[in-house]
């Protein structure tokens, strides 16, 4: 299985920032700062014109758990509908139940409604009670990836998770590792954990343009200043796609030997 590189964005610029740096898809959310929602109609389509690569929609309608109502999960068969028609290549979702296992209900109505769109099932992995049982679930749905840190706070410390993962998956899934991920963690696990592929954002921060700024006042949370806007850095994506490409042809390299 080839090693993909996927970059999450939650802008117009950040998207052709991702493409121009190497990118074999994206993932298109809002809100990455709080860990990513479910994207804008405009925003998707802005990022459809620009970008001619793999666009995988976030299907998550709040911050927070993946306990969802009955009204949150409705919103969720209603998004994945309606990206699917205006053309999106893949969707990111995943719902829980409240003991820590996988809604296999509502994940089979969702994969449902994708069709033939790839569904990627997204983190809410990392937070059910048993990832071994997950995954073969997540196989008898029919789900394409699994999006996951291996169940730790980034994916270097979750490594060990993540190599029992790969091997259960038996190319019967793709998992796309996540949490952290940046050129030298990509190096340090690519031949560590063999076929796995990798998702990152490689933001930085811009500074904002504005002269006049108010101090002492928060649109969101406290602490995040309202003049620094996320980006993703095009060299942090054209330096993580060089460490890719030169393992990939080792690896074919080493399969015809």
């Amino acid at each position: 299985m080839r090693t993909k590189l996927e970059v999450c964005v939650d802008s117009v610029e950040s998207a052709i920032s991702a493409q121009e740096g190497g990118a074999d898809c994206l993932e298109v959310c809002a809100n990455l700062i709080i860990g990513g929602t479910t994207p804008g109609v405009s925003q998707f389509k802005q990022i459809r014109k620009v970008c001619g690569i793999e666009l995988n929609v976030l299907i998550r309608p709040r911050f927070g758990d993946f306990l969802y109502t009955d009204a949150e999960f409705q919103m969720m068969k209603e998004d994945i509908q309606m990206f699917r028609n205006l053309g999106a290549d893949g969707v990111v979702s995943g719902c829980l139940k409240a003991d820590g296992d996988l809604d296999l209900d509502r994940m089979g109505v969702l994969r449902a409604y994708a069709g033939p769109l790839r569904f990627t099932l997204h983190r809410a992995f990392d937070v059910c009670r048993n990832p071994y049982r997950a995954l073969e679930e997540a196989v008898s749905l029919g789900i394409d990836r699994i999006l996951t840190s291996g169940q730790a706070s980034c994916c270097l410390e979750g490594r060990e998770v993540l190599k029992k993962l790969m091997a259960q998956a038996d190319e019967r899934i793709e998992i796309l590792a996540g949490g952290g991920v940046n050129e030298n963690v990509i190096r340090q696990m690519i031949e560590d954990v063999p076929g796995c592929s990798f998702h990152m954002s490689g933001k930085k921060v811009i500074d904002s343009g504005m002269s006049y700024r108010k101090q002492g006042i928060h649109m969101g949370l406290p602490g995040l200043s309202e003049y620094g806007i996320l980006r993703t850095d095009r060299e942090e994506i054209e330096k993580a796609r060089a460490v890719i490409k030169p393992s990939c042809a080792r690896r074919r390299t080493h399969h015809r030997t």
